[in-house]
């Protein structure tokens, strides 16, 4: 058997691992959305290493809505003029939710970037439960270029510091090359606040399995270019 039909059996059977494991529920802050979501992360995670011989998985956050990822959903379905037209980058999908209602929007084009194998299968089933085309990548994107799209949406990524540096320093070269940035955030460690122009505020639903509460209120904010450094005066 070639690597390539390997790597299409695996897809196919992280589809079926999912749709069976998982529940179909609307999204609580975006309910015109459904997810494959999971009621516990724990149980999945070990029956996902248990049933298809992974060992050291990543955590499932593609089987949840996070707080960040609800809010910016709601921000853009009631916003549409924020990604109309517009080549949109899902940062760290998870789930799809965001680039799923950026198409339900009007985009023209999402492209949904998870380095975890999984959140690939469950953006494809996510994205054809809901009737829209979103395009799926595995990539560790940020490292890379960042060509190709006007918009770059993130949400729940600055949790931990050496991931939130890369995270900016990809953000700033997507600006720099033309792209607006949007952040979707419950005020988590790392969040660059300095840099953050504040759009909406939101009172979310998220499961107490995840966060400290059941209501997170959580923000959209748009990033704002870094400040450029004055020029040093010339000797006299």
């Amino acid at each position: 058997m070639t690597e390539r039909s390997l790597t299409a059996r695996s897809l196919e059977a992280r589809r079926a691992f999912v749709e069976a494991n998982t529940l179909v529920l609307p999204v609580p802050h975006c309910p015109e959305i459904r997810l494959h979501v999971a009621d516990e992360a724990l149980p999945l995670w070990e029956k996902t290493e248990e049933e298809l011989g992974e060992a050291g998985l990543p955590p499932p956050f593609w089987a949840f809505a996070w707080a960040g990822g609800q809010a910016l959903a709601r921000y853009i379905l009631d916003n549409p003029e924020t990604v109309s037209g517009r080549r949109v980058l899902d940062l760290g999908a998870g789930s799809g939710l965001v680039a799923i209602a950026a198409m339900k929007a009007g985009a023209a084009s999402a492209l949904a970037a998870d380095t975890d194998p999984w959140a690939e299968a469950a953006v494809a089933l996510n994205a054809s439960l809901n009737g829209v085309a979103v395009t799926s990548s595995t990539q560790d994107m940020l490292d890379g270029g960042t060509e190709g799209f006007d918009l770059v949406a993130v949400g729940d990524l600055f949790y931990e510091r050496p991931l939130a540096a890369r995270v900016l320093a990809f953000l700033d070269r997507a600006m720099e090359a033309g792209a607006g940035v949007l952040v979707g955030d419950p005020d988590r460690t790392y969040l660059p606040r300095e840099r953050l122009r504040h759009l909406a505020l939101y009172e979310v639903p998220t499961p107490r399995a995840l966060e400290d509460m059941e209501i997170k209120k959580t923000s959209v904010w748009a990033l704002e270019p870094k400040p450029v450094a004055p020029l040093a005066p010339r000797p006299q």
